[in-house]
């Protein structure tokens, strides 16, 4: 999906992910599954596989990604640096199911916390985490 209008950049700080080992393609296709993203625009490098570039919209926020580009020296180091892409949704526990049911992996099970949320945290399996929050619906 390469597309010749202008889509979105957005504003402030966009996570940008790097997918490791040729796996850009497969990464919109399990966020789109695990997270409802929608894709606004792909464009592939001149080898036709990797993604150069990716936009997609998820719970109304901006992410890109590409393919790692050793050749530029973009390199995707799989072991997390201490990011975490954190959603804040309407019902984590709707959420939550999606993305294990997806190939998530916990790392914090989801559970009501102290601090007034219902909050979780797992792995993608291009090794990036995520966490899922919404409101209590304890009283």
């Amino acid at each position: 999906m390469t597309t010749a209008h202008v889509t979105p950049t957005g504003s402030g700080a966009i996570p940008y992910l790097t997918i490791p080992s040729r796996g850009g393609q497969a990464a919109v296709e399990f966020y789109r599954a695990a997270f409802g993203a929608e894709e606004l625009m792909r464009t592939l490098a001149e080898d036709g596989e990797r993604v150069m570039h990716s936009r997609l919209l998820i719970n109304g926020g901006l992410i890109f990604l590409s393919d790692e580009f050793p050749e530029y020296g973009n390199e995707a180091d799989i072991t997390p640096k201490g990011v975490t892409l954190h959603l804040q949704v309407d019902d984590a526990d709707e959420w939550w199911s999606r993305a294990i049911i997806a190939g998530c992996v916990p790392v914090m099970p989801l559970a009501d916390q102290f601090w007034g949320d219902r909050y979780g945290r797992m792995t993608d399996p291009f090794g990036h985490i995520w966490s899922i929050g919404s409101p209590s619906r304890k009283s």
